[in-house]
């Protein structure tokens, strides 16, 4: 039927969102329709392309005629299509604008949702976008008071890291974590994501940074009295001691071995630097710190 050519479909719909001498007003309800019909029909014929700027047409009719719910659902879906063109720029921008008209729905959660789907489909094309999109993600969540409902995606941006070998940042991300799981006091999860920013740290063998961590860690009491909390300090005493064995240990401890497998896999590979020469400078600071008290 040449009713329903979606060639034609697009070109009808276009008209009647032109204005002309006889024509005052664009019919955006029609043309929608027809930009709806049209983009199910290009995508019977595999004509993504097409599909797409359907889809994109068929979403601004949609905010234009006062349905963002629906006019998000159309970005998603060209989202969708961008991925399987392999337009990763227009995958990131099409989540995001689906984001936007969620967020104007008052939806956090969908909102926060499209952004995690289009970083997933980027993590590995474009993992920079990926961990910017899920970062966005979670402020949305963090922002409506849900930072619960974000602990999948805290744990996706870490591991995106730790991939990029971004092990500074996916340390302070841990630490976000922590911070978002004490507003919804989810101790458990908080103490978690502390040892697991400690581990990273030694993992870089910057063991000055993790015990800085360990001592700002230290302030919040649920996490210096839980496993988490003495298996951190435990290590890092066996690192001023120069213990590699116990260093070692403590590494297959269970304490360790409930993490994530991002960071179990980093702790097994401790201690990744030469930890001799720390009891050396540790004996160093002591005999300091005894000469200054020396008033003889």
């Amino acid at each position: 039927m040449a009713g329903s050519d979606p060639n034609k479909l697009m070109a009808k719909a276009d008209k009647l969102t032109k204005l002309s001498f006889t024509r005052w007003n664009a019919d955006w309800k029609s043309a929608t329709l027809l930009y709806e019909q049209a983009a199910n029909g290009f995508r019977i014929a595999k004509d993504y392309e097409k599909a797409k700027d359907a889809l994109e047409k068929a979403s601004k009719g949609q905010e234009l005629i006062s349905s963002p719910w629906d006019a998000a659902k159309h970005m998603e879906s060209a989202a969708a299509l961008a991925k399987e063109l392999g337009k990763w720029n227009e995958v990131a921008d099409f989540y995001r604008r689906a984001s936007e008209l969620y967020t104007v729905c008052g939806r956090a959660q969908p909102a926060s949702d499209a952004l995690a789907k289009g970083a997933r489909t980027l993590e590995d094309p474009v993992p920079e976008e990926a961990i910017q999109l899920y970062i966005e993600a979670c402020t949305i969540l963090e922002d409506d008071g849900k930072e619960q409902m974000a602990f999948d995606l805290y744990r996706d941006v870490t591991s995106v890291y730790i991939k990029l070998q971004k092990y500074t940042d996916a340390a302070a991300f841990l630490l976000r974590w922590g911070l978002a799981a004490d507003k919804c006091n989810a101790t458990h999860s908080q103490c978690k994501a502390y040892l697991s920013a400690i581990l990273i740290y030694l993992y870089i063998h910057d063991v000055k940074q993790a015990e800085k961590c360990y001592n700002d860690c230290s302030q919040v009491d649920a996490f210096l009295g839980n496993d988490h909390g003495r298996c951190a300090s435990k290590l890092l005493s066996a690192y001023t001691e120069g213990d590699i064995e116990e260093i070692k240990r403590l590494a297959q401890s269970s304490a360790v071995s409930h993490l994530d497998h991002m960071v179990i896999r980093l702790a097994r590979k401790l201690p990744t630097g030469d930890v001799s020469g720390l009891k050396t400078n540790a004996s160093k600071e002591q005999e300091e710190e005894l000469d200054e008290d020396d008033l003889t």
